[in-house]
């Protein structure tokens, strides 16, 4: 009677063994499925910060225009042609445009020495600041 339940005992085994592979599979499933949607998630959250970053920068661009159109085009770093572009945008243009993941605006700069006096923990920021505003201005001419 005991060799009769050895080959029972021996497939219950194979069976659980089976059972639990077949929840490891299932579980490293969920696993990965849940790390997808969480990465949808952020990609979907990091868009709509784009998008609304674009609209932001826009509505910021065309007040600036709008008002003193000189400055606006030295503080944007946009040319006169832009800037009449981007003043004569319609709210569906403006909104269409910022609706896009591409990102409308950029740094300005990548020159290190600006980034340093900008960051510079200085007695004097005014000083590094007016600097910094030298430089780039210089870098707006040359444009």
């Amino acid at each position: 009677m005991i060799q009769l339940m050895r080959p029972q005992a021996d497939s219950t085994y194979e069976g659980i063994v089976a059972a639990m592979t077949k929840a490891a599979q299932i579980w490293d499933a969920v696993k990965t499925e849940i790390e997808l949607e969480r990465l949808q998630m952020k990609s979907t959250r990091l868009l709509d910060e784009i998008r609304e970053t674009n609209l932001s920068y826009l509505l910021l661009a065309q007040q600036l225009i709008r008002e003193d159109r000189a400055e606006a085009i030295f503080r944007l770093g946009v040319s006169e042609e832009v800037a009449e572009l981007i003043d004569q945008l319609t709210t569906s243009q403006v909104l269409r445009i910022a609706s896009s993941n591409m990102l409308m605006c950029r740094f300005r700069f990548d020159d290190e020495v600006v980034w340093n006096l900008l960051t510079s923990h200085t007695k004097d920021r005014s000083v590094s600041g007016m600097h910094a505003a030298i430089i780039m201005s210089g870098k707006a001419v040359n444009a």
